[in-house]
């Protein structure tokens, strides 16, 4: 079976299957300290770029172009060097894309997710 990678907001209980750890956003979480969300990994370069994250957070409708969009980001570095490195570490074991919006279905992990399978 193939490795996928999992989704999951910064705040929710760390689990043992999480694998490694990975903070998928580019400003640190709200709220948690640094002890707490248990990261082993910080990516802020793989994060979209303020103004896609702003675009999206302000029109939600407009999901489909911010993947479309953020798709073009990961292709250019630092962002496609972000992504490789992602995908070494899948291979190593379970990889947990970290990120605190609070729209569970439409965020840069969900979106980064589905990107990284894809390629």
């Amino acid at each position: 079976m193939a490795r996928q990678f999992r989704i999951k907001r910064v705040y929710a209980e760390v689990e043992r299957g999480d694998g490694l750890r990975v903070l998928v956003d580019r400003l640190w979480p709200r709220g948690i300290s640094k002890q707490k969300a248990h990261i082993d990994l910080w990516l802020k370069d793989i994060s979209p770029s303020d103004e896609l994250r702003r675009r999206v957070h302000a029109d939600p409708s407009s999901w489909d172009a911010f993947v479309l969009d953020y798709a073009h980001e990961l292709a250019r570095e630092p962002a496609r060097s972000a992504a490789d490195e992602l995908r070494k570490h899948l291979r190593k074991g379970p990889v947990t894309l970290l990120y605190a919006a609070r729209n569970e279905e439409h965020n840069n992990a969900v979106a980064l997710k589905r990107l990284l399978e894809r390629h």
